[in-house]
């Protein structure tokens, strides 16, 4: 199991974690080690960039870490599980509702009966 942070996800499980076109980096460190000996990758993230920007996209547009490899995303808005199909929304944040959701994710969304509210008990 590895928890990452991402800069994009795509909606085939591709994460950008690592590089901003024009800003300096020292390197990727260790994410892409990560990536590539987890079997169970679970991105945490916010659902949008200081823009208000989705970062659940249609394909990353940031240099990739790892590609088809992410299996869950829990966001600020919302608990989601990546499929063939797309992310698939499972819970969504206390207050946040499945429009908001929608509005905020650029890539593709299944949306399956009604979706229920995180718990935190």
């Amino acid at each position: 199991l590895t928890v990452l942070g991402a800069m994009e996800v795509s909606e085939n499980g591709d994460i950008a974690n690592w590089k901003i076109p024009g800003k300096m980096v020292k390197g990727m460190g260790g994410a892409m080690d990560l990536v590539a000996s987890a079997q169970n990758i679970i991105v945490a993230m916010r659902h949008t960039n200081p823009k208000g920007e989705s970062k659940l996209l249609p394909g990353c547009t940031l240099p990739l870490t790892g590609v088809n490899c992410v299996k869950k995303i829990v966001s600020d808005l919302a608990a989601l599980e990546m499929t063939p199909r797309g992310f698939k929304l499972i819970e969504r944040a206390p207050g946040v509702s499945v429009e908001e959701i929608k509005e905020k994710t650029a890539g593709k969304l299944i949306v399956e009966g009604e979706i229920p509210e995180m718990q935190f008990d």
